[in-house]
């Protein structure tokens, strides 16, 4: 089984924000309607914040992209009263939608702020995307993630799961022969959009894979060590 995990380099970040939309429009995330969005009543799956060093004039700003850390050991799950959140084999943390009350007991758990809680009533917003496929070939009766639902209710935490649907039916697809490979072919959404290939995604078990070769060659940080979650988003300093 393999465990997906990425790298971002933050030299290579421009802070762009293409990461941002493509989540969005990958993840059928709303965008609010412009009240809410006054109102900082906004929903983003992925996050670039700036974090600012030194005093003015000599200020440094570094900009941080914030996906879900995907953590070996996630500080969210055992929280969730519903098991609404929960962690695959592959080690993707996931958010069943259906399951979830609301209860944001994984929000305040969470050390990195990867969560969004979704205040917004969704039922015939116009920005919904209605051609969005719904199934991505999967099973709909038995299948309990949060695809193929891209409708959700208000009162559920929504979250980044690395795009696991684009993981998924790639793996289908290596299965029916095709000469394909998870990290190379099939990325995430942020990942296939940044123009400037600040991140490497791929399996960190597979020590041939790009995304292993790149943290043996170099000195990566991760988030927050102290709280021993063991996120599996890693960053390349400047």
């Amino acid at each position: 089984m393999a465990k997906w995990g990425m790298v971002i380099d933050l030299d290579k970040c421009t802070g762009c924000q293409a990461c941002t939309v493509a989540c969005k429009s990958e993840n059928n995330v709303p965008f609010g309607s412009p009240e809410e969005q006054e109102r900082r009543i906004d929903l983003f799956w992925h996050k670039v914040i700036a974090v600012s060093n030194g005093e003015y004039p000599g200020v440094n700003v570094e900009l941080i992209p914030m996906p879900c850390m995907q953590c070996d050991h996630p500080s969210c799950v055992p929280v969730c009263p519903a098991k609404a959140t929960y962690q695959r084999e592959d080690g993707i943390v996931m958010q069943n939608f259906r399951r979830c009350i609301g209860c944001k007991y994984c929000i305040v758990a969470c050390p990195y702020g990867a969560r969004s809680f979704n205040y917004q009533e969704q039922e015939d917003r116009e920005y919904l995307r209605p051609d969005l496929p719904r199934d991505f070939g999967l099973d709909t009766k038995s299948y309990i993630g949060p695809w193929p639902f891209p409708h959700r209710t208000h009162g559920v935490v929504e979250k980044c799961t690395f795009c696991f649907h684009r993981i998924d039916q790639g793996l289908k697809r290596i299965e029916a022969g095709e000469d394909i490979k998870i990290g190379v072919d099939v990325v995430p959404a942020c990942v296939e959009a940044c123009p400037s290939g600040a991140r490497v995604f791929g399996d960190l078990d597979d020590p041939t894979s790009n995304v292993s070769q790149l943290l043996a060659s170099r000195d990566f940080i991760r988030l927050r060590p102290e709280f021993g979650t063991e996120p599996k988003v890693f960053y390349l300093p400047q």
